[in-house]
């Protein structure tokens, strides 16, 4: 994935309780002799640094080798609290934005960074937002790092942990992005897979996508 820009760090949301999975981390669940974080990671290719959000013991996400950041904020808090997180330490590792990925979506664009970046060219201190088929996906974003404290406040102050009312807040700019089409199927590559159900799909697109 290029993006034009060594001003990017990465995170990967995996800080979900996966209730409709049954619980445990749906990210490390196997898709096609690989798992589903193994996919993302590979489809972020040389976005760097990179890291994980996620809670409890660290070492299940070990054979990854990337650091591993727990919620800054008490409670479950949401995405929101994984991705202010990332600011932080985005901002620490000298970044000026973080591109967020959700860790059950693992046919995501490639080029999801550089169609962001390059949208947002113009009005750098917005967040750049993906969509697909009319609608908005609020964790694949790229979030300029200024606005941690900014999002600290929203937190502690608004009551509400919903993404896009956040995202609503500062200028977003969407992106779409098409629908993957091969033999006469179609599929939206932001798919994500939370139940059993979903997993199984993932497996039928996995075979479709890569023969």
């Amino acid at each position: 994935m290029t993006t034009g820009s060594a001003d990017i760090a990465g995170i990967i949301l995996c800080g979900g309780r996966s209730s409709r999975m049954g619980g445990g981390d749906k990210s490390l669940r196997p898709l096609g002799g690989s798992t589903l974080l193994s996919r993302i990671v590979a489809r972020l290719g040389p976005i760097r640094p990179l890291a994980i959000s996620a809670n409890g013991d660290p070492a299940r996400f070990a054979a990854f080798g990337l650091p591993i950041l727990p919620d800054t904020v008490p409670g479950f808090a949401g995405p929101l609290a994984g991705i202010l997180t990332g600011m932080q330490w985005a901002a620490e590792q000298g970044c000026g934005r973080l591109l967020t990925i959700a860790g059950d979506t693992p046919f995501f664009p490639t080029d999801l960074a550089g169609r962001l970046v390059a949208a947002s060219a113009s009005s750098p201190a917005s967040i750049g937002v993906a969509a697909s088929n009319g609608r908005r996906h609020p964790v694949f974003a790229l979030w300029p790092t200024a606005l941690r404290d900014d999002l600290q406040r929203f937190l502690a102050e608004s009551g509400t942990g919903r993404v896009n009312t956040f995202i609503d807040l500062h200028d977003p700019i969407d992106t779409a992005f098409p629908l993957f089409e091969r033999d006469g199927q179609t599929f939206d590559p932001f798919f994500n897979v939370n139940t059993p159900a979903d997993l199984a799909e993932a497996v039928r697109i996995a075979q479709m996508v890569e023969p």
